[in-house]
């Protein structure tokens, strides 16, 4: 008799079968605690959760979440003592999910897992568990620690705001700040669980443990109005200690603190908020439940470090004669070094939530040109933001030059008359067999470097000159993360795109600036201008936040959000005060609330924006604005500047009107009814007067019939549907 076979396609079936029952068929992945994985330095009273679902199933959505915390590792994988438990929630949200009704202790890492039910009563695992730790949330959590410094400025060095330079008419310091550098030796006597540090260092800091640079960050703390708020930083030293003696090392430099009123050297804005200093708390925790902390205060070190010049604008000297060996590492003698100063003035304390600067790429140089004997071009082939790495040899008190540019004089020297000038690196060897910089505290946007002082490795150098072994650029950008990028098959297109990139990443510094050289301000109309384009590409949420946080710091008493933020400089008239920049402050939070679906954006900016539309009413004329720098810059017959091609008060009011219709939407979402009819039929009487005065319904376009003139109605939802086709 024949056997029996059974078919191979019914043992697929059971196969598959099997697979999908003795495994669960959904999955959770990339959680975030305020959009961010394992964040430490969290300030907020109800943190927000999200994370994504990955099925192998179709048609596959949430239906239902469970949410606990708590604040040990332990005690939520065996769910004993937990701070929260959401419980079951009905719901198919996975995005900004706050934790409500908790009380979270500043500098406490919390343990934090999700698990997600779908519409087939598919139950999931937990997700893997995830951590954040709270900040320092009080000027109390801060204590004892004390913000400290090499010397103190003198009041009347003081100038807050500053103002942009005309000429070289500037009165000098009688002393310019030296950059200073400070040590903290500390023993280690017991097993440690955990070691948490937070400290800020203004203007920029950069720490080291025990020898070793701490992070990758470049640029530490971001920038903001100092009067008022200081970012700190945080960050998990646990690997970083040893058993016995430690060391924190910290080096300062200027910053946007204070510009140096050195007439040699580039200078946009003449700015002094202080001379740097430093604030800084370590929690260890040892694995026998005690703890010891670490503050700065008298009990630190300080002394002169071997930057002898920092400026933001400027460029950066090093002496490396200067270096003290060993000096950020055990076993140093720092007797002869001082007692630093207690800064008096306090500021206010905030983490910096926007993700640091970094080394985002490296470039080798593709060409060399000796320009003239002597003096040599270094070709990187790539133009973006960023410093310079420098290996050289030679002998000691030899001083070696870099001049970064974009491109070259005829004359074939690095050219900086568009880009702010001079600036340069300068390096002066201790006489080593091989030495390694690179700046710290200052940056430029460049293609070319000139060198001079020193020779390329492999060429002539009858003078016995420094030879350079390597110099490399290396692209800096804040490290927000790649969420999007374009190709297709027209290379035209291709080459566009990254164009526009490079500009992106070149202007993603610690706010987005306008350029990383010249001016290196954030200049706001850019922020909303380019928000969209730049959150198709990066995730922009942490960063943007942070300059809500700025404009916030920047609003003067009558609501007037000035055109830069951090206003470093306190620009006259319409540089000032322009709507179409100011606005950034009612766009932006709607924005993030679009993009990233937070609201709490708009609850905590709600202030912010309603007392600057207010300030925008109180503008008007019969409803219209007449004031700001309109269609900055547009190309008409004379030199750019003022708009030559759309009349004066278009574009201020057609974004008031924008801003109105955002109060409007913001005030009805969170609840405020009598504000958002308010706004509504303000914004209908701003439409109303706009087309009164711009439409020309006999030619059916709008002012000059320039191409702002028509399409910022037709965008913004002024333009009546009658004239639409005849408008676009």
């Amino acid at each position: 008799m024949k056997k029996k076979t059974t078919p191979y396609y019914l043992i697929a079936l059971a196969v598959l079968f099997c697979m999908q029952s003795c495994s669960t068929p959904i999955e959770i992945t990339d959680t975030r605690c305020e959009n961010q994985q394992n964040p430490s330095g969290i300030e907020t009273s109800s943190p927000l959760f999200s994370w994504k679902i990955v099925s192998r199933e179709r048609n596959i959505y949430q239906t239902a979440y469970q949410i606990k915390v708590a604040d040990s590792k332990q005690n939520l994988a065996d769910d004993k003592e937990l701070i929260w438990d959401s419980g079951k929630i009905i719901s198919g949200e996975s995005i900004n999910i706050p934790c409500a009704d908790v009380s979270l202790q500043a500098a406490t890492r919390y343990y934090w897992k999700v698990k997600i039910w779908d519409n087939r009563n598919h139950e999931s695992e937990w997700s893997a568990i995830n951590t954040f730790r709270m900040g320092l949330l009080t000027p109390q959590d801060w204590h004892p620690a004390q913000w400290i410094a090499l010397e103190e400025i003198d009041p009347k060095d003081r100038i807050v705001a500053g103002y942009q330079l005309a000429g070289n008419t500037v009165t000098p310091l009688e002393k310019e700040p030296r950059m200073p550098q400070f040590r903290k030796s500390f023993t280690v006597d017991k097993k440690v669980n955990s070691a948490t540090l937070f400290i800020s260092g203004l203007g920029h800091f950069e720490l080291s443990m025990n020898g070793s640079k701490v992070g990758e960050n470049f640029l530490d703390a971001g920038w903001t109005n100092y009067d008022k708020t200081a970012l700190y930083v945080t960050f998990d030293v646990t690997g970083k200690l040893n058993n016995g003696e430690n060391v924190i090392g910290v080096r300062l430099g200027n910053g946007f603190l204070h510009i140096p009123r050195d007439s040699t050297r580039y200078r946009k804005l003449l700015t002094t908020f202080a001379y740097p200093k430093m604030i800084g708390k370590l929690i260890i925790e040892y694995t026998d439940g005690t703890k010891k902390e670490i503050v700065s205060d008298t009990g630190w070190r300080v002394t002169t470090s071997p930057i002898t010049f920092s400026s933001m604008y400027g460029g950066e000297d090093y002496d490396a004669i200067l270096e003290q060996k060993g000096w950020n590492r055990p076993g140093f003698d720092d007797r002869n070094w001082q007692q630093p100063v207690i800064v008096s003035k306090q500021i206010q304390l905030a983490p910096q939530i926007a993700p640091p600067l970094r080394v985002k790429e490296r470039f080798d140089v593709q060409e060399i040109i000796e320009t003239q004997p002597g003096i040599y071009i270094y070709d990187f082939g790539q133009n973006a933001s960023g410093i310079i790495s420098l290996k050289a040899t030679g002998p000691k008190g030899s001083r070696i030059t870099m001049r970064p540019g974009e491109y070259l004089t005829h004359d074939g020297f690095s050219n900086q008359n568009n880009s702010g000038y001079p600036f340069w690196y300068a390096y002066t060897l201790a006489g080593e067999e091989t030495e390694s910089w690179q700046p710290a505290f200052t940056y430029y946007g460049c293609r070319y470097v000139q060198v001079e002082g020193a020779v390329p490795a492999g060429y002539p150098n009858p003078y016995k000159q420094p030879v350079i072994e390597e110099l490399q650029l290396l692209h800096t950008s804040n490290n927000s993360e790649a969420v999007g990028t374009f190709s297709c098959s027209n290379t035209l297109f291709n080459d566009i795109y990254s164009l526009i990139d490079w500009s992106v990443r070149s202007n993603l510094a610690s706010v987005l600036t306008d350029c990383p050289h010249r001016e290196k301000l954030g200049w706001l109309e850019v922020t909303h201008l380019m928000s969209s384009s730049i959150a198709y590409c990066y995730d922009i949420k942490q960063m943007y936040t942070q300059m809500i946080g700025n404009m916030k710091n920047s609003q003067l008493p009558n609501g007037l959000i000035p055109s830069t933020s951090p206003e470093y400089a306190a620009f006259p008239g319409d540089f000032q005060d322009s709507p179409e920049w100011g606005s950034a402050g009612v766009i932006l939070p709607w924005f993030l609330y679009e993009w990233y679906g937070d609201v709490s954006v708009l609850a905590d900016s709600y202030e912010l924006m309603k007392k600057y539309t207010g300030y925008l009413t109180s503008r008007t004329q019969d409803h219209i604005l007449y004031h700001g720098l309109g269609d900055w810059y547009d190309l008409g017959p004379h030199h750019p500047g003022y708009s030559q091609l759309t009349s004066r008060g278009l574009t201020p009011t057609a974004i008031y009107y924008q801003d109105l219709h955002i109060m409007a939407q913001t005030a009805q979402l969170l609840g405020y009814h009598e504000d958002a009819i308010y706004y509504r039929e303000l914004a209908e009487k701003v439409k109303q007067a706009f087309n009164s005065k711009f439409f020309n319904k006999e030619k059916g376009y709008y002012d000059t019939g320039s191409q702002t003139a028509n399409a910022m109605p037709l965008y913004l939802g002024l333009a009546e549907n009658t004239y639409k086709e005849s408008i676009l």
